[in-house]
């Protein structure tokens, strides 16, 4: 072999030996373990039939339970199985995704001495919905809901996908007049529970009999008596999956913007005095003149 072609051949395993060593060098960074990306406990996520809605550190939804209309929570039982609550520990601000205040956040003491977290006074749960047979012996199981899904929405016309701006919720609660007495849905005295609207913390709203369609007969210019049956007075409009966005609309009282529903105006009591799952107003002056707005509401005239 030629001297030229000695040194060629040397050259050659030297640039091999240089590239293979920092080849090596290079595999060796890849194995080093990446820290872990912290995850706060609430965040916002947003889908495309929903909006923005509530979800944990892993994607899961939450919920709220339209039954817990005074801020307790009414899931006890064989309910705990099906929609467990939502438990963080010691809930801080630096534990909330972009979007969400610590201010709306608290927690309530469950049936199981569980405290459950709450957000806008709604405790907060997760959907478990039992499965089918999954070949590994988890027939009948209550299995968690995947992240992403929203299955839990809507469920029994009364569970429902926790928002952060929602305007309009549902409850399901007994109606309990200014009287004392309790009513029914057909505003006779007895026991029995009606499912109607409130504001996004829970607070009763109510329609009147004397308004018309889309038209406030009861509020005067200076608003002098709006302590007394204060408007809703708001220019958004989210609600709940399982009503009709399009009955909604607002309309401008003296310059104020109050939501309507099916054309009644909306309002709240003032002797309710701002207390979640309280609708004294259902009887005051007499039952049925000022009734809770229900999804079945008539249209107005």
């Amino acid at each position: 072999m030629k001297l030229n072609q000695i040194k060629l051949v040397l050259a050659a395993l030297v640039a091999t030996t240089f590239f293979a060593g920092c080849s090596s060098d290079n595999s060796n960074d890849n194995d080093t373990p990446t820290p872990p990306v912290l995850k706060t406990e609430v965040n916002l996520s947003t889908s495309a039939t929903l909006g923005s809605y509530l979800t944990d550190k892993s994607g899961r939804s939450l919920y709220f339970f339209g039954t817990d209309a005074n801020g307790q929570v009414s899931c006890t039982g064989g309910c705990e199985a099906l929609w467990p609550a939502f438990v963080v520990d010691n809930l801080t601000a630096d534990k909330l995704g972009a979007g969400l205040t610590l201010a709306d956040f608290g927690t309530v003491t469950n049936a199981s001495g569980k405290k459950q977290v709450t957000y806008k006074g709604w405790p907060l749960y997760y959907y478990a919905p039992v499965s089918g047979d999954d070949g590994y012996g988890n027939a009948g199981k209550n299995m968690p809901e995947a992240a992403g899904k929203t299955t839990g929405d809507g469920v029994g016309g009364i569970w429902f996908i926790a928002k952060p701006d929602y305007s309009i919720m549902l409850v399901r609660s007994q109606l309990k007049g200014h009287d004392g007495k309790n009513y029914k849905s057909d505003y006779t005295v007895g026991d029995g529970v009606t499912t109607y609207f409130t504001d996004a913390k829970g607070l009763t709203l109510y329609t009147f009999k004397n308004d018309n369609f889309k038209k406030n007969n009861f509020t005067k210019a200076d608003f002098s008596n709006n302590g007394v049956w204060p408007i809703y007075e708001t220019d958004k409009i989210v609600v709940p999956s399982v009503l009709d966005k399009v009955k909604f609309s607002i309309i401008t009282v003296f310059g104020k913007s109050q939501i309507t529903y099916n054309g009644w105006p909306l309002y709240y009591f003032g002797q309710d005095a701002s207390v979640r799952g309280s609708n004294k107003g259902i009887s005051f002056p007499a039952p049925a003149v000022w009734p809770v707005p229900v999804k079945d509401s008539p249209l107005a005239i």
